[in-house]
């Protein structure tokens, strides 16, 4: 047979053979966080970082309590202070961020139950919360505030982010390679 003819051939059963392509499983923040759930982690306070939050020189922990597909519960710990929870939602709007405050008794906050949900594909790993109608109504000075929730993209960090009028307001970085329990 001519060598032109199995140029031919080869290209013909090439083109009849199934593509192979990657698959590729895009990892959505709740995903990520998932891995870690059960897990506790010690933070620091990024910005401010000349000590005048209110947080300053309180210990920073996050543990990541509850995972399933729809809702991630992640209490915030403070020092002593166990009144904040960071609750992820999947809506039909988006992925939800809601701050649970609750008093030692497990009675809500007065102030509670505020935050936005993220207009940007689940699939990424930074999520940003502009505040919501109903943030805006409870507390009327952070009716511009957007919290943003990130893992970077080597897995290791955690950061919650809080801007207020397009400026930075708190930062804090979660070591997710080195779990405290």
């Amino acid at each position: 047979m001519p060598k032109f003819l199995y140029a031919i051939l080869f290209l013909v059963l090439a083109s009849c053979a199934p593509s192979v392509k990657p698959h590729i499983t895009p990892e959505t923040l709740q995903q990520k966080l998932a891995v870690h759930c059960g897990k506790s982690f010690a933070g620091t306070t990024i910005f401010p970082s000349d000590g005048t939050d209110p947080f300053a020189g309180k210990a920073l922990v996050m543990h990541i309590q509850s995972c399933n597909d729809i809702e991630t519960r992640i209490p915030f710990n403070v020092g002593e202070d166990r009144s904040r929870t960071w609750v992820l939602t999947r809506t039909a709007e988006g992925l939800q961020l809601k701050h649970d405050h609750r008093h030692e008794d497990g009675t809500p906050d007065k102030i509670t139950m505020y935050g936005g949900v993220s207009k940007l594909p689940a699939n990424l790993l930074e999520q940003r919360f502009p505040a919501d109608a109903y943030t805006a109504e409870l507390i009327p000075a952070a009716a511009t505030n957007e919290w943003t929730m990130a893992i970077s993209p080597d897995g290791k960090t955690f950061s919650y982010i809080l801007k207020r009028d397009g400026k930075m307001r708190y930062q804090a970085d979660f070591d997710l390679t080195k779990p405290l329990y």
